[in-house]
């Protein structure tokens, strides 16, 4: 995969305009779902981190997830932003319905399905943005110098 196709430069095996798994996927990736179960903010700021490219730490996303999501019961209002910017990212359709509605309705399975596709994508989830598997050049052996 090119960086034309793909905007963060980070090669994967899932292609540009789908998905690498359905919404209800979520036993594809046990670790995944089990975090998102257990501690959806960090799922939450993992995403954040790797979909706005660094700008914004997992742990100021997470911090807001819990703030807003505790103050007002609408975390999703939160977390639909980072789907809408991943399916941007990649040209992923929006599916099964909109983003907002996708997390209103469903959003342990939302953060599930976006944990995995950016994990398909080649990103080392723990490591968020700074443990990005960028594409390097092979190194050429210049041969015999002094």
């Amino acid at each position: 995969m090119d960086s034309t196709n793909n905007p963060m430069g980070v090669q994967g095996n899932s292609r540009v305009g789908a998905w690498s798994s359905g919404l209800c996927a979520c036993f594809a990736d046990v670790g995944g779902c089990f975090l998102t179960l257990c501690c959806p903010c960090v799922t939450v700021g993992r995403i954040a981190e790797i979909v706005d490219m660094g700008e914004t730490s997992c742990c100021l996303a997470a911090a807001l997830y819990i703030l807003i999501d505790a103050a007002t019961g609408l975390g999703c209002l939160y977390t639909y932003t980072f789907r809408s910017k991943l399916r941007s990212q990649y040209g992923l359709p929006e599916e099964p319905c909109g983003d907002c509605c996708v997390h209103w309705c469903c959003r342990p399975l939302a953060l599930c399905q976006e944990y995995r596709e950016l994990k398909a994508r080649g990103f080392d989830m723990a490591n968020g943005w700074d443990g990005r598997k960028a594409t390097v050049p092979p190194q050429v052996n210049q041969g015999m110098s002094r």
